[in-house]
């Protein structure tokens, strides 16, 4: 199997690599302390990353798309996430909405909503599936859609939330059927961020990824017409789930990005610094650690490579995804707190970046599918596999 990048993907890779070390690492640091003040800054990095064609990745470009294939999104993903994760994230989730609406919709909601996501005229798009008590079981949710005239009338809420006080469309899943088997009666809905009985609360105060807002939004009373439903009726819950193995491929990707810059720092570091009258870089028990971390992070990119080709060739890549996201996620946060240990007391400082890519990569294991729920799926499709 050939894992070298074709011309397109190494221009799509190059590119992403120059726009991060150029406009997301210098100002990563800033928008992780202040992400309020960084807003409008944070918002036109966005556009830029539009203007070139990075949301809308793996979208046609009769809509607007760039057309560069999953393993293309999977190589830009990870070189804006060595910049800045939180900007990386951003770029995920929109791409993941643009998709879901190129796969399901009809031609004219793709016609409507793709070109303005693509083109950055909405920065972001939302992805409205979790709920206080509905997370790891999306099927348990409780947002209902009531038919109400010639369409639904939408009351719930739905929290952590990416993107959402800046996105210009959400896609919403709610109950149409509750009487249906568990999961049968969910249907899936675009709603446009300025409907009426459509609020965003304040951004949460995370941990990591300050940048990236993540939101509570509520609908309340929130009427859209039939033409806001994606897909089939009481068919949305086999949507949400398809969609989150793709997206399990981009925070992979983002992972490896975060583990892998915040190990070059280290290993740069360690270059450098004496202790005992000798380069730390001298002693094999540190020597062993960078072995150990960058072997597993290469393990992780071929993990990921192999689960976009095999998504791009359009097989059955759930699995490999589950597999990738649980690996590189795991990997990535060892690699950052490996990097923190190699700097010592600088490493646990805020003036050097180890510190908050560690924060940045903790999430990694938990959204879009904690690593239990990882270890889960796998299991299961290794089992099913007997027959």
């Amino acid at each position: 199997m050939d894992f070298s990048a074709t011309e397109e993907q190494r221009f799509i890779q190059d590119s992403a690599a120059r726009f991060s070390q150029q406009y997301l690492a210098p100002n990563a640091a800033a928008l992780d302390q202040n992400p309020e003040g960084e807003k409008q800054h944070f918002l036109a990095r966005l556009k830029q990353l539009a203007d070139i064609g990075f949301m809308g990745l793996n979208i046609d470009s009769q809509y607007g798309g760039s057309e560069a294939g999953v393993v293309g999104f999977s190589l830009a993903l990870t070189e804006l996430a060595r910049g800045c994760a939180a900007t990386a994230v951003t770029v995920s989730v929109t791409n993941m909405a643009a998709e879901i609406i190129q796969a399901c919709g009809s031609e004219q909601q793709k016609y409507h909503y793709l070109p303005k996501i693509c083109s950055g005229e909405y920065s972001a798009a939302g992805f409205c599936l979790t709920e206080s008590s509905a997370g790891s079981d999306p099927a348990s949710m409780r947002c209902r859609a009531t038919r109400d005239g010639e369409g639904w009338r939408l009351n719930g809420a739905k929290v952590w939330i990416t993107s959402a006080e800046y996105a210009g469309v959400f896609i919403v899943w709610a109950v149409t059927d509750p009487d249906a088997p568990r999961g049968k009666g969910i249907s899936c809905f675009l709603v446009e961020a300025s409907t009426a009985g459509v609020s965003v609360a304040k951004r949460e105060h995370k941990m990591g990824q300050s940048g990236s807002a993540t939101n509570q939004v509520t609908f309340e009373d929130c009427w859209v017409g039939d033409t806001a439903l994606l897909g089939e009726l009481n068919r949305g819950f086999a949507i949400a789930m398809g969609e989150l193995a793709g997206g399990r491929i981009g925070i992979a990707s983002l992972a490896l990005g975060v583990g892998s810059a915040a190990i070059d720092y280290a290993r740069s570091y360690i270059v450098e610094r004496e202790q005992f009258g000798r380069k730390l870089s001298d002693f094999q028990g540190l020597q062993w650690q960078l072995a150990d971390r960058y072997t597993e992070l290469e393990a992780a990119r071929l993990l990921v490579l192999q689960a976009a080709w095999v998504k791009e060739q359009g097989r059955d890549f759930a699995k490999l995804a589950s597999m990738a996201k649980l690996f590189a996620s795991e990997k990535a946060n060892e690699a950052c707190y490996t990097a923190v240990q190699l700097l010592g007391g600088n490493g646990y400082s805020a003036e050097y970046p180890v510190e908050r890519m560690a924060r940045d990569a903790r999430i990694t294991t938990i959204y879009e599918g904690t690593s239990e729920i990882q270890r889960v799926i796998i299991s299961r499709q290794l089992l099913s596999e007997l027959g």
